[in-house]
């Protein structure tokens, strides 16, 4: 991994008296106009800071959700500029067209205390086809680019990528260079053992992550609906739970992989179940999975073998919930994990993403050693990908 090398931090550059362009994931869970969880707007907080600190003029840039159409009000940042206002006790100034000139027009008159924030920038057509027009209307007014939006930095969009090569003067923020670090460091852990722990819905997300780390892994928990493709893989019956059928091949030639090289595979022993996902009804638990049930959660003797596991490793990646934890019949299994990871002595990091989120809700989060404020940009850098939010910044040699 070529990891920070080439990156110009943000403590390198100059910001006195510079108008600066802040990218920034402030893509925050709302309900009904409330923010739910600030964990990603906590984490932009301390860059924000230094750039005020070092009397530089502030325009911070965000995408929130995916909004079908421009100016849908479901995902206005307007919640995150009132959050930001309290955190930061600042005026933060809200502009409802970002490729409008006003930006420009109020970047002489801020104040120490005064921060412009660009509505959703997804609202803009070309944000998200990486086209220059937003980028070079930004580039007008701005003479220093910093890109702190780890979350995001694995897609080519306008405001990530366009917009930098713009720009002579750019460099990342102290979350970007701590994800970073984070994850160079995860992947140069020699500690044994070292244990994954993969959930969530799709074994095809995780395939780049599992290739990457087989050489590295001693045992491989797996859980999570993903986990029923490698049960069937064992023609372990799975009842109506989701199986990705064209990934079978992978599951079994994998399972042999590990066998061979003699590392261990947990599997989920019982299951929570219920005849359907939405309004469950015969909520129960059962080893195997009968025709008509569907497992949306790992069962009590599952949580034992896989806590106990976890407990005994030194180094510990973990990305996925083990079911659908955002309904409390089926969170047991997940925040079991997270209890677990709690007690474990040496390297724990969170893969950002709904693991998150998970360990936010469990009340264990600040007994890890990561939280990753991004889920698929974490998996893609451990699969080995370069990031272009990463790669727009590197000094050529």
């Amino acid at each position: 991994m070529t990891g920070l090398k080439g990156i110009t931090s943000i403590k390198e550059l100059d910001l006195k008296g510079k108008n600066i362009f802040l990218r920034l994931d402030l893509n925050a869970p709302i309900d009904e106009g409330k923010i739910t969880d600030t964990t990603r707007i906590d984490a932009a907080i301390p860059t924000i800071k230094y750039i005020l600190e070092s009397k530089g003029r502030l325009v911070i840039g965000s995408h929130l959700g995916r909004p079908k159409t421009a100016g849908d009000k479901k995902f206005s940042l307007e919640p995150v500029a009132k959050k930001l206002n309290e955190i930061l006790n600042a005026e933060v100034i809200l502009v409802d067209d970002p490729e409008s000139d006003v930006p420009k027009l109020l970047m002489p008159q801020l104040d120490d205390q005064q921060i412009i924030l660009l509505e959703n920038l997804r609202f803009c057509p070309t944000e998200e086809k990486n086209g220059p027009e937003l980028a070079k209307k930004i580039s007008s007014y701005c003479q220093v680019y910093i890109n702190d939006a780890f979350g995001a930095s694995h897609r080519a969009h306008s405001s990530i990528v366009a917009l930098p090569e713009m720009m002579s003067q750019k460099g990342i923020g102290f979350l970007m260079e701590k994800e970073i670090s984070m994850l160079d460091t995860l992947m140069s852990m020699t500690e044994k053992p070292f244990v994954a722990v993969l959930g969530g819905a799709k074994v095809s997300d995780k395939i780049g992550v599992i290739e990457n780390l087989l050489d590295r892994v001693d045992t491989f928990i797996i859980g999570g609906a993903m986990a029923y493709t490698f049960l069937a893989a064992k023609k372990t019956p799975v009842g109506l739970s989701r199986v990705e059928t064209e990934k079978l091949t992978f599951a079994k030639d994998f399972l042999a992989r590990c066998h061979g090289r003699d590392k261990k595979v947990l599997l989920p022993i019982d299951h929570v179940i219920a005849e359907k996902f939405e309004n469950p009804k015969n909520i129960s638990i059962a080893d195997t999975i009968p025709d008509g049930f569907l497992g949306l959660d790992i069962g009590p003797k599952s949580e034992k073998l896989f806590a106990s596991e976890i407990e005994k490793s030194k180094v510990i990646f973990w990305n996925g919930p083990m079911g659908v934890f955002e309904n409390k019949n089926f969170s047991k299994g997940t925040f079991a994990v997270a209890q677990a990871l709690s007690n474990v002595d040496g390297f724990t990091f969170v893969g950002g993403g709904d693991s998150a989120a998970a360990i936010q809700a469990s009340g264990y989060a600040d007994k890890v050693s990561h939280i990753s404020t991004g889920g698929g940009a974490s998996l893609e850098y451990l699969q080995g990908d370069k990031l272009p939010g990463l790669e727009v910044l590197r000094k050529k040699t």
